[in-house]
Parts: structure tokens; C-alpha cells; sequence
């Protein structure tokens, strides 16, 4: 039993780590808690000498969850206009726009 607990929290710290690297935002965290359950039932029904790995899990999910937290509020999502790309394309338009004009000139 305490082996597919065991085996159940390796599984989801690793997703819980790969999730949190992710641009998921909170999305990390459907990885995240059920992997520190998974830890806190393992440690639970492990001997005391056998706590070392659940202890590293721990440590290791907790980064994850601190990181995914830092992620969300401290980096700010912008939306900046590119002005470059925003010039190209009204000038594209305006060459595609001369050049129907001149097809129509050369069909009258």
C-alpha cells in the first residue's frame, strides 16, 4: 500500500514540475495537490527511517507551488503594439491596393 502511494507521489511531483515550467498560470496546481496529498499520505504511513525521499518530495513541491505562485502575481502579462509591423502592413496594403489599380488599367 505505502508503495503506490509512494510511487503516485513520484508521478505527480514530476508532472507538478513540469506543469509548474509550463506558461500554464494556476494550471500547475491540478499537478500540485494531489501530489503533495499523495507525499503527506506516504510520509504518514512511512517507518520514521523511511521518511528521507517523502521529505525531498515535499521540498520539491513546495518550489513548484512557490514558483507557479511567483509566476502568477509578480510577472505582469503584457499586450505591447508592435508599431513596425502595424507600418508594414498598412504600406502592404497600400502597394496591394496600387497594384490592383494598376491591373485595372492594363485590362481597359
Amino acid at each position: 500500500m505505502r508503495k503506490t502511494f509512494l510511487i503516485l507521489a513520484y508521478l505527480f511531483t514530476a508532472l507538478s514540475i513540469v506543469f509548474s515550467v509550463l506558461p500554464l498560470d494556476t494550471l500547475a496546481f491540478v499537478m500540485i495537490i494531489p501530489a503533495l496529498v499523495f507525499i503527506t499520505i506516504t510520509f504518514v504511513k512511512s517507518a520514521p527511517d523511511q521518511r528521507k525521499w517523502p521529505k525531498r518530495l515535499f521540498i520539491v513541491a513546495y518550489v513548484c507551488a512557490l514558483g507557479v505562485l511567483g509566476k502568477t502575481f509578480l510577472m505582469e502579462d503584457e499586450i505591447v503594439k508592435d508599431e513596425v509591423f502595424e507600418q508594414q502592413k498598412v504600406e502592404a496594403k497600400q502597394e496591394a491596393k496600387q497594384e490592383l489599380e494598376q491591373l485595372e488599367k492594363d485590362l481597359e
